[in-house]
């Protein structure tokens, strides 16, 4: 679904908070009432949320940046590396590494040693026992599987996108201090004032992540698209005025070139004439 409307949020059953027992008391304004002892999350403020989180992401990737998703809980993996991949972005779908953002330098290194590891022809393979090197072996799967989505990953991202919020809560407690932009899917359990922009919606809904993250990931596309056409636009504005630049000197040159090729068949006359009054001469003679 290219579009998100209130119809697509309430059919996917976006509109499902958590039990009133297990809300936070700072979700208040993105509750629309209480039923059967669970709250009822405001669509219209998850349309709104989203909106300003496509509008902020839309920003980012026209100047550049690096976008992280973030979800590691069973529902939300297979949408997460999903989207990631659709949109060529990074992910971290296993555990969420501690330091993975504040300690990057750390994370670098580890990266570095999957690397060599992986790494056809390493001599880190030479001169080792049979055990040795299944224990390498063993060691470059772990690594794989903890940075798979984050070996190409140069620095630390401009935006991180997190399902679910109070689950992912160190991953979003590192992006606070380092002072990058947090978007996320925010249920009734979770403070919202720790995300930069919240979307208020059922976290654990596989159809409701789906929906979202399939939006966040489509404006990702559209601003890369945009960008790419924008650079286009820029070279052919530099080329075309090559082509018909300095139309006065493009006149002069040709006129130039006229007085020379005149000027060459004067000249060719005047040596045949010279020749021809040699000839004359000699044969008088």
């Amino acid at each position: 679904m290219s579009e998100v409307n209130f119809e697509n949020l309430l059919s996917t059953g976006a509109h499902f908070g958590h039990v009133t027992r297990k809300w936070h008391p700072a979700y208040e304004p993105y509750i629309l009432m209480e039923r059967n002892g669970v709250h009822i999350i405001n669509l219209e403020e998850t349309l709104t949320g989203l909106k300003k989180a496509q509008d902020f992401l839309s920003q980012v990737i026209k100047k550049n940046g690096e976008v992280l998703f973030v979800g590691t809980k069973k529902q939300a993996k297979d949408i997460v590396q999903q989207e990631a991949d659709r949109c060529g972005m990074f992910y971290v779908v296993e555990r969420w590494l501690g330091g993975t953002l504040t300690n990057y330098s750390t994370i670098k290194k580890s990266i570095k040693r999957l690397q060599l590891l992986e790494k056809e022809g390493s001599s880190i393979y030479q001169n080792l026992t049979k055990k040795e090197i299944q224990m390498l072996n063993r060691e470059r799967v772990k690594l794989a599987d903890q940075h798979r989505g984050i070996k190409d990953m140069r620095k630390v991202p401009d935006v991180l996108i997190v399902v679910d919020a109070n689950f992912e809560s160190t991953a979003v407690q590192e992006a606070l201090r380092l002072e990058i932009p947090v978007i996320a899917i925010v249920d009734s359990n979770t403070d919202p004032s720790l995300v930069s922009h919240v979307i208020p919606a059922n976290d654990d809904s596989i159809r409701t992540i789906q929906l979202i993250l399939s939006a966040l990931t489509n404006t990702i596309l559209s601003a890369q698209v945009k960008d790419v056409d924008k650079q286009n636009d820029k070279v052919k504005d530099s080329e075309s005025p090559k082509k018909n630049a300095h139309p006065e000197l493009k006149k002069s040159v040709n006129s130039e070139e006229e007085v020379s090729l005149d000027d060459k068949e004067e000249n060719a006359k005047d040596s045949s004439d010279g020749s021809d009054k040699t000839n004359d001469e000699v044969e008088s003679d």
